[in-house]
């Protein structure tokens, strides 16, 4: 029953991550857009850091809930 709850663990995590990737990769190209505010342009490059934090993590625990479902 363990391994069932990590596997659901791990695509929970895995998608967030891929929710995550989806925002970075939107403010990345926000803040390299040209056409928008610079205040627009900081406040995109701010939020893609925090959202390659939260990739980052996501894909940790997503990893550990992985193994944790082999075993």
């Amino acid at each position: 029953m363990e391994s069932v709850k990590n596997a659901a663990n791990y695509v929970k995590e895995s998608v967030q991550g891929g929710g995550a990737t989806a925002s970075k990769e939107a403010n990345k190209n926000v803040a390299k857009d040209n056409n928008a505010s610079v205040g627009s342009r900081a406040t995109a490059a701010k939020d893609a850091v925090g959202d390659k934090f939260d990739e980052q993590s996501h894909e940790t625990k997503a990893d550990t809930h992985k193994e944790a479902a082999k075993h």
